[in-house]
């Protein structure tokens, strides 16, 4: 980036996080920490009020103007705007259109020129995020738990049990698997589970608060699971021949996984999950060109699944 945008990438950072340092700066400028000094000499001139308390900070902020996006930056703030599921639900769908609204009054005349002449090189299937979210009336009260650590008392229609009543604690809402989630401890497991919004049918607050168990986050919740489900981390290793060989080299799957090429054009897979039903269905999609080396319970239960086909399927 050029030292203009950097000054004010740099005045931002310090308007939005505290205590950073030259290091910290110029690993966010990606320069070195003799060009950051340069920089803060040159605010400095520039009447800036900055100054150093364990890091770099600014007496106000007043003096700054509203945020001058380029054109690059424009369009990436609205594929991000277009692309959100929160789109989806109308307590946040309005507040999306409001900030775009804002974003555009306040573009400069050549984002605004560019903007008008350019073509659009990349499209978005906005139809389909335009239905409402199922059990979105829950939004609300789900949000409020999670603030004010309320235990909640639901009915939710599982697909393994059935419609059943629960008391959960609720800790947060993710989207993930083209749907909305929230993740609680359940009273009657005994242990954390993710819902899906949409298979909710009753949500009542309870006059119960909860003391939230450390460590519990997005990251930490999710870190090892495939796509959605948890449970204990296991070894996978699967080789692929073929076209599914190309699709495992030509991108990334896994945050754990380690890819080998053998010299006959195969590879092999392998990598470190939490739950197995999630990484099964993935494995089955590629059909006769991945096979299962471990563990032994998938190489078994794919044996299950192949000697049903056969038997479903076999020629008259």
């Amino acid at each position: 980036m050029t030292k203009h945008d950097r000054l004010l990438y740099i005045l931002n950072l310090l308007r939005s996080r505290r205590s950073l340092n030259a290091t910290a700066l110029a690993g966010e400028c990606a320069v070195t920490e003799r060009t950051i000094y340069r920089d803060i000499i040159s605010l400095s001139e520039a009447e800036v009020p900055i100054y150093y308390d364990r890091g770099y900070k600014l007496a106000t902020d007043s003096f700054l103007p509203p945020l001058n996006f380029n054109f690059e930056e424009y369009v990436a703030l609205k594929l991000a705007l277009e692309s959100t599921p929160l789109r989806r639900a109308a307590k946040y769908g309005e507040a999306l259109r409001r900030v775009r609204a804002k974003v555009e009054a306040g573009l400069n005349q050549s984002v605004r020129e560019k903007r008008r002449t350019a073509v659009d090189a990349t499209w978005l299937d906005i139809a389909s995020t335009e239905d409402p979210v199922a059990g979105e009336k829950y939004f609300a009260v789900l949000e409020s738990a999670c603030s004010e650590n309320r235990t909640l008392e639901i009915a939710y229609d599982s697909v393994s049990s059935g419609l059943g009543k629960r008391q959960v604690d609720p800790y947060f809402i993710v989207f993930r698997a083209h749907a909305f989630y929230f993740v609680a401890y359940c009273h009657v497991r005994g242990d954390f589970r993710t819902f899906r919004i949409d298979r909710l049918r009753e949500v009542t607050p309870t006059e119960r608060h909860f003391s939230r168990q450390k460590g519990v986050s997005v990251k930490t919740y999710f870190e090892g699971s495939w796509q959605l489900y948890t449970g204990q981390p296991i070894e996978v290793t699967v080789r692929f021949i073929g076209q599914a060989a190309r699709v495992i080299l030509l991108g990334k799957h896994h945050s754990s996984e380690w890819v080998e090429k053998k010299p006959d054009g195969s590879v092999v897979y392998t990598a470190t999950v939490r739950g197995l039903e999630e990484f099964r269905r993935w494995v089955v999609a590629f059909g006769d060109e991945a096979e299962v080396v471990k563990p032994v319970e998938l190489r078994e239960s794919l044996g299950r699944l192949g000697e049903f086909l056969r038997g479903t399927y076999r020629r008259k």
